[in-house]
């Protein structure tokens, strides 16, 4: 209103107000539904939608921006998805930011192929890679930059954009023959993620993982599988009201040196923060326990202790996030 009506130049009764940059069918869209209240943006290509969401923020639509970018998340997939983040990021829209994060997470392989990825904006590249749930390996994310990089010449971002990479998550043969050769990390940078690999713990390493809030990740749906424990078949079949001393509960013998126990191999390496387990309730008795996590079956880190109490039926557990295997 201000630019019509407000004595600028384009106030002025034979004035030419110019809309750079805009889609006449975006604003076609805009114009309907300014005199009907409607759009029909099922109907739209993807591109006009951007726009249509650009002018929509633009003139301070707030209904329209936020019925827009809800359509937008329902409609995600590998080929759009960067292109609508990093307009999300451009328009600061969190809820339309935050779903194609969780979409780029569940599908960070694909995304890192796609040419949509080489269209992100730094700001976007750098929110997205920098995300511990974006859950690639590190190898298929430095090849990714390295291509983004050659994407960008025209300016230099390539220090930047490179200090994202977690090198001690890749092997030795992964830095000397994938790393060194593109000329992209500093010889210094590369001999001290050698050096933080061969001298951490491997827990302590900054890994990825999947993060699917408020789901159970340890089920045969998400390729989970006991990999010890006696009667390993019970465990994650989900049924906790049926079971007696034949069936339907694991166990494991208790031995002196107190490595005996159920071991529980997750599909993918995940972020968790909360274990629930029922413990053996069909009579009196008690038990102590402790839980541990780990990546590589190895180097574990014990995250609930209660081996000093004495516990009965269900536990829910909570603890510091972790990415574990």
């Amino acid at each position: 209103m201000a630019l019509l009506f407000g004595g600028m130049k384009e106030s002025q009764p034979q004035a030419e107000v110019r809309l750079e940059e805009t889609r006449a069918e975006a604003f076609s869209m805009l114009l309907n539904y300014l005199y009907t209240g409607r759009a029909s943006l099922s109907s739209a290509r993807e591109e006009v939608l951007l726009d249509f969401l650009g002018l929509a923020h633009r003139y301070g639509l707030q209904p329209l921006e936020d019925s827009t970018s809800d359509f937008l998340r329902t409609i995600l997939h590998i080929n759009n998805v960067c292109l609508v983040f990093d307009v999300a990021c451009l328009y600061c829209l969190s809820a339309l930011s935050a779903a194609c994060c969780a979409y780029m997470d569940r599908h960070a392989p694909e995304v890192l192929n796609s040419d949509g990825f080489l269209t992100l904006s730094k700001v976007a590249l750098l929110t997205v890679v920098q995300r511990d749930s974006f859950a690639a390996t590190e190898k298929d994310i430095f090849q990714a930059l390295c291509r983004w990089c050659r994407h960008h010449q025209d300016g230099d971002h390539t220090q930047e954009v490179m200090s994202v990479v977690r090198l001690p998550l890749m092997t030795l043969t992964e830095m000397l023959n994938v790393v060194r050769p593109s000329g992209l990390v500093s010889p210094d940078d590369l001999l001290d993620a050698i050096k933080t690999r061969s001298e951490s713990r491997n827990m302590d390493l900054n890994y990825r993982g999947m993060l699917i809030p408020e789901e159970n990740l340890a089920t045969m749906k998400h390729g989970a599988q006991v990999v010890k424990g006696e009667l390993k078949s019970a465990l994650l079949d989900g049924d906790t009201q049926n079971y007696d001393l034949d069936h339907g509960f694991s166990r494991h013998p208790i031995e002196e040196d107190g490595r005996a126990g159920i071991e529980v191999k997750l599909g993918q390496p995940s972020i968790i923060n909360h274990i629930r387990l029922l413990l053996w309730d069909r009579d009196s008795r008690s038990y102590s326990y402790y839980v541990e996590v780990s990546m590589d079956e190895l180097d574990w880190v014990r995250v609930v202790d209660h081996s000093k109490h004495l516990c009965r039926s269900w536990q829910n557990l909570y603890f510091t996030p972790r990415v574990c295997r």
